[in-house]
């Protein structure tokens, strides 16, 4: 059976479970590595949470946030919004018990990942995080490669955060990772969205396109809106599509069967060449989205 828009956009408040606002399991996906689940605490608020066969990245999307876990006390700043700039963040081992607070409140991304091995807890500063700019003209976008393979040292998850000024095209061209060959990586992908809203307060909206090939069908054109989730068990995917004053933000949070963690991806050979147009084209001026003490580099 074809895999469609209805079973693999979950709108904002359908994947609420217990004390998560957002919760996607590898049970629940019904595939066997990625997962993701967003902590919402009001302001002295406290969660003890328990990693089990995961490794997991902590990630503040909104607020700061205090986190106890094997013997090591960590204090993350975090940001006001996730269009302010990276944000420092944690990683926490499997089988680990912590303790996370926030004197502040705040809205917090726990990125998961099937883990073999178990890895020390460690703190991330948002000074360390690499911004990439890639692509050109309206298909500019901001990446922010806090967990990426080749950044920083974990045992499956890569995890980043991908910024695109309203009116851009992102996550283009479409492209996949879902075979396990020299030029791919088979890796399960969840995309978190967050919508900037209009300049007053108008909600807004983007478009997510996933499809497949012919042995192996899925077939996604999804509206999201903000704190919408896409699950993409394989298949080519992109455009990811702001709206016109709309800027867009997705957390990607990736994970696979391969015992190699590596981000290769191949793009859909009928729209590989608009690569080719970008070297003549300014990236837009709009990026990087961020203060500008923050350090960040070019690549396309």
């Amino acid at each position: 059976m074809t895999a469609t828009t209805e079973s693999l956009h979950l709108p904002a408040g359908t994947a609420a479970t217990g004390p998560y606002a957002l919760e996607v399991t590898p049970e629940s996906a019904g595939w066997g590595h990625s997962s993701l689940r967003v902590l919402e605490l009001s302001a002295g608020g406290r969660h003890t949470l328990e990693t089990g066969p995961d490794e997991v990245v902590v990630v503040p999307l909104e607020g700061g946030l205090g986190i106890e876990c094997d013997g090591e006390v960590l204090t993350l700043a975090g940001r006001s919004d996730v269009f302010a700039g990276p944000t420092d963040f944690a990683y926490l081992p499997r089988e680990a018990t912590a303790a996370l607070s926030s004197p502040g409140g705040g809205r917090f991304a726990l990125c998961g990942a099937r883990a073999r091995r178990r890895l020390p807890v460690r703190y991330g500063p948002a000074a360390g995080v690499p911004v990439e700019l890639r692509g050109a003209g309206r298909c500019s976008r901001q990446v922010n490669n806090f967990a990426t393979a080749d950044v920083f040292e974990a045992d499956a998850i890569i995890a980043c955060e991908v910024i695109t000024p309203g009116g851009n095209w992102s996550s283009y061209p479409p492209h996949k990772h879902d075979e396990a060959s020299e030029v791919e990586t088979e890796l399960e992908e969840i995309y978190y969205f967050e919508v900037a809203p209009g300049p007053g307060g108008q909600p807004g909206l983007a478009y997510q396109r996933v499809y497949g090939t012919p042995d192996r069908p899925i077939d996604v054109l999804a509206e999201v809106r903000d704190r919408d989730v896409v699950l993409i068990p394989h298949g080519w995917h992109g455009p990811s599509i702001a709206a016109p004053g709309h800027d867009l933000y997705y957390l990607n949070v990736m994970a696979g069967p391969g015992a190699e963690r590596a981000w290769r991806i191949v793009d859909d050979p009928q729209h590989a060449w608009i690569r080719g147009t970008w070297a003549a084209e300014p990236i837009d001026p709009r990026l990087p989205l961020h203060d500008p003490a923050t350090p960040n580099g070019e690549s396309r």
